[in-house]
């Protein structure tokens, strides 16, 4: 979610705003101008660019985009892992409501993988895949940003994602923005 492998739709399933750090301090939790957009027509970026990362991400679609709360949510990628993610990765993510934080969780990958039809070990390689997502009809208007910080079991970062998605308020106005 946004190259995207099956590593990112686990990222991005655990993360509750598409359903989108405590272990080291020194991490920041949301991404300053170290981003980059990525391929593709999604709010999704890549951030601490300046890092290396096990990730090469070369396109995120999502259908519809912007996200529309109550209809499904379709995220195609495509990319590159340049190696395997074995058990003990892991992915913090952090998920703002304006600028109030909703979350902040660490998820186990492997653990994750199961939902994207997947599991662990994932092999290096190129994937491509689509996924898709139920959007909850419930889902509060506002700004939502989320932040998803995956990493090996070694704390080399394998990708970090940052995305904003806006619902529109309810009633005659959701059509209209």
């Amino acid at each position: 979610m946004v190259a995207l492998t099956k590593l990112s739709f686990a990222v991005l399933a655990a993360s509750p705003a598409y359903s989108l750090s405590i272990l080291n301090p020194f991490k920041s939790s949301f991404p300053g101008p170290d981003t980059k957009p990525i391929p593709g027509h999604s709010p999704i970026e890549q951030c601490d660019v300046s890092t290396p990362q096990l990730l090469k991400l070369s396109l995120v679609d999502l259908s519809p985009n912007p996200p529309v709360r109550g209809q499904n949510l379709t995220i195609s990628a495509i990319g590159l892992l340049s190696e395997d993610v074995d058990e003990g990765s892991y992915v913090d993510i952090d998920v703002t409501y304006g600028y109030i934080k909703l979350l902040h969780q660490t998820y186990d990958i492997c653990e994750q993988l199961p939902q994207v039809d997947m599991e662990c070990p994932i092999t290096k390689g190129y994937y491509k895949l689509t996924k898709e997502v139920e959007i909850p009809n419930e889902v509060p208007p506002g700004k939502y940003s989320v932040v998803a910080r995956a990493y090996t079991k070694d704390d080399e970062l394998i990708t970090c994602l940052t995305g904003l998605v806006e619902f529109p308020a309810y009633g005659f106005m959701e059509g209209l923005i």
